[in-house]
């Protein structure tokens, strides 16, 4: 009983890895018989193309003014909403003015004793002038009054000086916005004593519409780009300003295009770089100064540049990347780097080379190194 059930074991342990091992190579060859999965492929060719440059960039306010204090006092009121748009010359803050209209009276009393000493040399001086005729009175006499009426007159000129800049400095007590815009938040309260001398900053107003948009290319691109142009590669379009399009910190783009305005000449010799400057209408108060922007420069056109489908394009976090197929017929996969986006279909600015296979349709269900059958892909229906 005991030698047949350890016969059993026996033939039981040996029969199941000769099943176990039919059952793999039933399993392998079921799996060499699969078919190679359908790719639709585009071959990569050279053709011209929007040359399409990709910058970080800030927005900045085209006129930006601090509004300080020009006249010396303690802060009675604030007279604007933080935040909002203010005209130019609209009241911000007013200064205590007692001390200022104090200090006013005072200049036009000056004035008038200055007035009437005036007056009163330039009677002695004409009675003189009558009698030194005569040789009443000496010519000494004569000009010591006409002397002294200059003077007068000198001393006139001053106080009137006086009594206008007293009236400027009350003037100043109202502190107005010195240009129209968007008037940030008051930086002083009331009951802050404030200094012309110090130039005490109360707010200041950024003005918004429209607004730049500043980048800062290397110079070596920047050469680079000149080179370009002299050798043909990258063709100008005559009489057009280089666009700009704007991909804000979200992802989307801003639906108004600007224009490059300005290129700084110089090189910042701490980074290398040089400033473009673009100009965009902002009436909706979408771009901020501060902001963070990443701008699409339209620099003419690239004779021998080469574009893919928007869907043959996998992003990443870090890089971009298409699938090719090989001539034995199989995928790699090849990171790139992108341009930007024109007419439905993305810019390669390199990692690729004219010739070369690229998989517009299929290539999320296959993996690098896997065979695959590759068909031309369908051209797509010209826009309207």
């Amino acid at each position: 009983m005991r030698s047949k059930c350890l016969a059993g074991i026996l033939c039981g342990g040996i029969a199941l890895p000769a099943l176990m091992g039919c059952s793999g190579r039933d399993g392998s060859d079921a799996a060499a018989g699969m078919p190679a999965p359908v790719v639709a492929v585009e071959e990569v060719h050279a053709s011209v193309v929007p040359n399409l440059i990709e910058l970080p960039g800030r927005i900045e306010a085209v006129r930006s003014a601090q509004v300080r204090a020009r006249s010396d006092g303690i802060v009675e009121r604030q007279l604007y909403v933080e935040g909002t748009d203010v005209a130019a010359g609209a009241p911000l803050f007013q200064i205590d003015t007692r001390d200022l209209q104090a200090r006013l009276q005072q200049a036009r009393a000056a004035l008038a004793s200055a007035r009437a000493a005036r007056g009163q040399t330039a009677g002695l001086r004409s009675r003189l002038s009558t009698l030194v005729q005569r040789k009443a009175v000496s010519v000494q006499e004569y000009e010591s009054a006409q002397a002294s009426f200059q003077q007068a007159d000198a001393a006139l000129l001053e106080a009137q000086a006086a009594v206008d800049r007293a009236q400027l400095q009350l003037d100043f007590a109202t502190v107005r916005a010195p240009i129209a815009g968007r008037a940030g938040r008051a930086l002083v309260s009331e009951g802050a004593l404030v200094s012309a001398a110090g130039a005490t900053l109360l707010t200041q107003i950024d003005q918004l519409d429209p607004v730049y948009a500043t980048f800062q290319p290397s110079n070596a691109s920047m050469a680079e780009m000149d080179r370009n142009i002299a050798a043909g590669r990258v063709v100008l379009d005559d009489g057009k300003h280089v666009s700009v399009t704007l991909i804000l910190e979200d992802g989307s783009h801003y639906p108004v295009p600007g224009v490059v305005d300005y290129t700084e000449k110089a090189v910042d010799p701490a980074t290398g770089s040089r400033t473009l400057r673009a100009r965009f209408d902002n009436r909706d108060r979408r771009l901020l100064p501060g902001q963070f922007v990443r701008g699409i420069l339209a620099v003419g056109t690239l004779r021998d540049g080469i574009s893919l489908p928007e869907r043959a394009v996998a992003i990443g976090e870090d890089e971009a990347s298409v699938m090719t197929v090989n001539a034995e017929g199989v995928t790699v996969r090849r990171p790139v780097t992108l341009a930007g986006q024109a007419e439905g279909r993305w810019i390669v600015q390199s990692g690729l080379t004219p010739g070369e296979r690229v998989v517009v349709d299929g290539w999320h269900k296959v993996q690098p190194g896997q065979p695959v059958r590759a068909q031309a892909a369908a051209k797509a229906a010209p826009g309207p």
